[in-house]
This record gives C-alpha cells, structure tokens and sequence, in this order.
C-alpha cells in the first residue's frame, strides 16, 4: 500500500523526524485559509505547491511549484489541482491531481539521499544514503553506484549507533548536524520497523542554510499483509490513486494485477500463476493479468474473476489453470460451466484443470453446453490460448 507525502510527513513527526510542514487542501476555495495558516505558523511569505499523487517525478511534471508570493501561491493551486499529472511513474493517461499541499518554502544549503527497505537476497533491511539527493536514484545507481553508501542491519539487533555515524560521515556531516543527522537516522529506522514499512524514502533530505536536517518529501510503501495491525495506516489508504480493478477485485478477495498484454489468466496459487504467465510468453503471447483466485475456486469465485479480467478491454483469450489440491476439480469445472452459462462469454476460453477429480472434471467440460477448449497439460494449454488470442 501507498500513501501521501502529506500523510508520510503525518507519521515522521510521529517519530519526531523533522519534516517540511505544509497544510493540505481539496479545492481552490480553500486556497486563502491554507496560504494564511502557512504565514501564520512559519512566518514566511514564500511558498512550495505540491501535487499529492502516489507518483513521484511530480515536478518534472509540473506537480511541485516554488511560489515567492501569496498571489503566485494561490496561482499554482489553481493551475495544479484538477491537473492531469504525467510523470515517469503514471500510467501513459496521467493521474488526476485532487490535492495539494501548501508548503513553506526552505532555504536549502544541501540536499540528501535516504532509503530504507528490505534486501530480499540477504535477508536484512538495507539503509542507503547518497549525496546526490533531488534527483531519482534509479539514475545515481546507473551512472555512480558508488556514489550509494549501504549499512545492512542484522535482524533483531535494529541500526546501532556506529553504523548511523557511518552513514553520516559518508554523507560529510560534521559537529552539530551529524549529531542530527544520527538521531535522524535512528528515528527513521525506528519508524520504518513499528510500521511494517516495505520501504521509507526520504528525497531530498536537506541541510537548510540555519543548520537544521529536513525531510523535504517523503515516500512509504506497506506490506499489505501487515495492515491488519497497522489501523492508523490503512486509514490513509486512497483507493482513488489506485487501479479500479484491482480496488474491484479485492472486494472479491482476488488478487489481481493488471498487465498489458491480450491473455486473460485466472489461476489458484501465486506460484502456479507466475509459472502460467511464463509459459504464456514462451509461446509468444503477452499475459493481461496476474490473477490468483487462491484455494477455493467455487461458481461465485470464477464468475467474479471472469468479470474483472474481460472488465479489460485488450483480452482476447482466457486461460483457465486451476490445480485441485484443496478444492476438487469436479467442483471448479461446475463452477466454470455454470459461470460461463449465466456470462456469455463472448471470447475463447481454455482450461487446464489436474489433480483431484482431474478426470471427472474433464468430462464434465467436454459433456458441458458451453464454449470451452479443454486440456491437459499446461504446455498446450499456453499454446491453444495464445493461438486463439491472436487468431
């Protein structure tokens, strides 16, 4: 799960991780209020508007406007909320920007690269910091990877003090603001941990020309396995920066993620679906969906899943790769035929059911008044689905 710059910046001062404050606004009307709460509580008279999407790239884009006065301020949010921002991480149509947030404006001496995630390959949560901080560092890893420091924490022992003096020294901060810059690091890890974080960005950490260390912006990613002890967090979900489907599929409890390919794939188990994916580009066809309808596919299951995949408009083809481990094979194939008969499908269905019942199930679908190629293995099941894809 994602959330907001604003609400990221809501729970490092929870952790008393100083942020670059601002006031959050939904419509233009609010504009006055926000501009003079800013005036009010930092005393300043310039200003930073910033598009809140689940993107980042947002002032490339022209999501983030730097605005020296009240009247340019309240001209920013007029152009920026209601915009259709494009950045590098949006779909190609964009994403509607539906708040703002008002921001003081900082004077910035230095800026700072922090991150904190998890390093699947070594098991350990991995800290970064580069000094090439404002910029993406996807493009600091291509061009100087060395210029990223690493400190892995070992599991169960959290970030010591010698490993955050490290990492500040790396990033050439001495006297005062390492002392900061130590209690920062501390902090964020500390954050990162309570709230089962999949991942804590901070760019640009900034050295502001009175000394002080600033989180100008803000990213969280979530476990969403996590979220059933994290209330406060899930609270800050918007479904609106998300994929309608997907917000549609989880209300079915199906985890669906859409693709862009013309292969419909509707599969129980995770690894099974990665594996049918595979073996659906090995026959040359392109994937539409990761779906995993999980271990008890019944009629209301299949007919949901069947809705969220040809809810996608590019699918030509559906694959159905169901293994009767958990829920018998007879019973998914009642299910399809009864899903498929209320439906009407009007594309090509092929199933590939094994194991339990197996053979049972087969000839109920052959015996079925419904449209469905049947097969055995999931190697010809790949290659009649894309063939029909393409035909």
């Amino acid at each position: 799960m994602k959330i907001h710059e604003y609400q990221a910046k809501e729970l490092l001062k929870k952790f008393n991780i100083p942020v670059q404050d601002g006031v959050t606004i939904e419509s233009i009307e609010e504009s006055d209020n926000a501009i003079n709460q800013i005036k009010t509580k930092f005393g300043v008279n310039q200003f930073v508007v910033k598009a809140q999407i689940h993107a980042g790239g947002r002032g490339l884009g022209g999501g983030v406007k730097f605005s020296p006065s009240e009247a340019s301020a309240k001209e920013n949010i007029q152009k920026i909320l209601g915009m259709t921002l494009k950045t590098h991480q949006t779909a190609p149509e964009g994403q509607l920007v539906r708040k703002v947030m008002v921001t003081e404006a900082i004077d910035i001496d230095k800026e700072f690269y922090v991150a904190i995630t998890l390093d699947r390959a070594l098991g350990q949560d991995v800290i970064m910091v580069s000094t090439e901080g404002g910029m993406e560092i996807e493009e600091v890893a291509a061009k100087s990877p060395e210029k990223i420091i690493r400190e892995l924490v070992a599991p169960g022992y959290g970030l010591k003090t010698f490993q955050a003096k490290r990492l500040v020294k790396a990033l050439g901060l001495t006297g005062d603001l390492a002392k900061q810059g130590v209690k920062f690091l501390a902090n964020l890890y500390r954050c990162y941990e309570a709230l089962d974080a999949s991942i804590v960005e901070v760019n640009p950490l900034v050295v502001t020309e009175q000394g002080k260390l600033v989180a100008l912006d803000a990213k969280f990613n979530f476990d969403d396995n996590a979220m059933y002890r994290q209330k406060e967090v899930l609270e800050f979900r918007d479904v609106d920066e998300e994929d309608p489907t997907e917000v549609e599929a989880g209300k079915y409890n199906l985890n669906y993620i859409k693709l862009e390919g013309n292969v419909g794939c509707m599969v129980n188990g995770a690894g099974l679906a990665m594996a049918t994916m595979d073996i659906i580009k090995q026959q040359g066809g392109e994937p539409a969906n990761f779906l995993d309808v999980g271990g008890g596919a019944n009629v209301e299951t299949v007919k949901n899943g069947f809705k969220i995949i040809l809810s996608d408009k590019n699918v030509k083809a559906v694959l159905i790769n169901i293994f009767g481990g958990i829920v018998r094979c007879d019973r998914v194939a009642n299910g399809i035929i009864e899903a498929l008969s209320e439906l009407k499908l009007d594309v090509p269905v092929v199933v590939r059911l094994q194991g339990t019942n197996a053979d049972i199930a087969k000839e109920l679908l052959e015996k079925a008044s419904v449209d469905i190629i049947s097969v055995s293995s999931l190697a010809e099941a790949a290659e009649q689905v894309v063939a029909a894809a393409t035909a």
